[in-house]
């Protein structure tokens, strides 16, 4: 699942600054896929699920959520606009620190030596993948700022929403966080929503439906799953993945070179996934079993006899 979402990302940072640069206004673009996306989210669950109600006593967490997503895409598409795909997937790479940290804060998460060994094996495997794309990675400060609040509030909102997955659906929670972000968001780019010229051509529309359908509809689904069965920390680890997967469709797309140093950053970052998804094997089982005690459970019973001794009532712990 995640593997799907890492692709599906990677190649939707492509696809959105394509869109910005041939037509849509960032917040306009906002504005209409998260507002197609919530009509999608909420037909599904009414019809699977029959209700879209959640608990009072998850609003407080539901309205943070949703203030942090708001702010992730007010960062992604203005940062998209400012910088490059490239630039942008390459700062988002830090997203697994910023949700550690976060989940850290929150008592949410304990993580483990081999957790941070593994976070910083692939962060170095992204600043390699960084420093790989020197020559081709460029944007201005404010490009760059805006890609670390992108990290800075996905992480925050995944910390965030994953204990709801323990008591809802992630098609209910996405229909609900999904419809309020598409609300403010409609509000604040009003302007642009009004001025923007739907007269796009054939490839512009199929892209904005592949950027609504997969890397916001589908990866919402498999992304809440993944947090909910692995946590946050370890599940924003793979995220990392994201840097390296995107030179891949540069290469293939659009027949950029990718350097020796960058496979090995690509190497370093699947690595560091590789030994933070890793469990201790639990102690193996003793070959033969203890001889039992045939003294326990005896007590006193007058000269030289003993009688079994009750142990109904008392309690016993493993």
């Amino acid at each position: 699942m995640l593997l799907v979402v890492v692709v599906l990302w990677a190649l939707n940072l492509t696809v959105t600054r394509y869109l910005l640069t041939h037509g849509f206004h960032p917040l306009a673009y906002a504005t209409l896929r998260y507002t197609a996306a919530a009509l999608i989210f909420i037909a599904l669950t009414l019809i699977l699920e029959h209700t879209l109600r959640i608990d009072r006593r998850a609003g407080g967490v539901v309205a943070l959520a949703i203030v942090m997503l708001v702010l992730n895409q007010l960062g992604f598409v203005y940062a998209l606009d400012r910088t490059t795909a490239s630039t942008v997937g390459l700062v988002l790479g830090a997203t697994p620190i910023f949700a550690a940290l976060m989940g850290l804060a929150l008592g949410r998460e304990r993580l483990s030596r081999r957790f941070w060994i593994a976070a910083t094996i692939s962060f170095a495997g992204v600043a390699l993948v960084a420093v790989g794309a020197a020559g081709e990675v460029s944007g201005d400060l404010v490009g760059i700022l805006l890609a670390v609040v992108t990290a800075a509030t996905w992480a925050a909102y995944s910390v965030l929403i994953a204990p709801l997955m323990a008591t809802y659906s992630p098609y209910r929670v996405s229909a609900i966080v999904l419809a309020s972000t598409a609300i403010v968001l409609a509000v604040i780019g009003s302007r642009q929503t009004a001025t923007q010229s739907l007269d796009l051509g054939a490839t512009d529309w199929l892209l904005f439906a592949f950027a609504t359908l997969g890397p916001l509809v589908l990866t919402n689904v498999l992304w809440f799953r993944s947090l909910y069965r692995i946590g946050p920390a370890r599940a924003t680890l793979a995220a990392n993945l994201q840097p390296f997967v995107a030179v891949i469709f540069a290469v293939i797309l659009l027949s950029e070179t990718m350097t020796a140093i960058q496979v090995v950053g690509g190497v370093l970052i699947a690595g560091g996934i590789l030994l933070a998804r890793r469990r201790r094997p639990p102690p193996a089982p003793p070959l033969t079993a203890p001889r039992p005690d045939r003294s326990a459970g005896r007590a006193p019973d007058g000269a030289g006899s003993s009688r079994p001794v009750s142990t109904r009532s008392r309690p016993t712990s493993e």
